[in-house]
């Protein structure tokens, strides 16, 4: 899928009309993202995302936009870096 719209740092929809909110500790792995990027939605095995978004030689972590971080299991992760 294509990025429809990443306006927000913390938001990117896709082009198939889903939005997603990006891990706060990996918003830097964004930076080089262009709209013609290739991105995959995965299903991720970890405490703190539910998904990820695959592309552009990263894995950034996301959860639907709307939905709320689990705030023990971020401060744990953005602690260990």
């Amino acid at each position: 899928m294509k990025i429809r719209a990443h306006t927000e740092s913390h938001i990117v929809e896709l082009d198939d009309g889903s939005r997603w909110q990006l891990f706060p500790g990996d918003l830097d792995l964004t930076l080089a993202w262009k709209p013609e990027t290739d991105l995959t939605v995965a299903t991720a095995d970890d405490d703190v995302a539910s998904h990820a978004l695959v592309g552009g030689g990263v894995e950034v972590r996301v959860i639907p936009a709307g939905e709320s971080w689990p705030v023990r299991e971020v401060k744990d992760a953005l602690k260990q870096g």
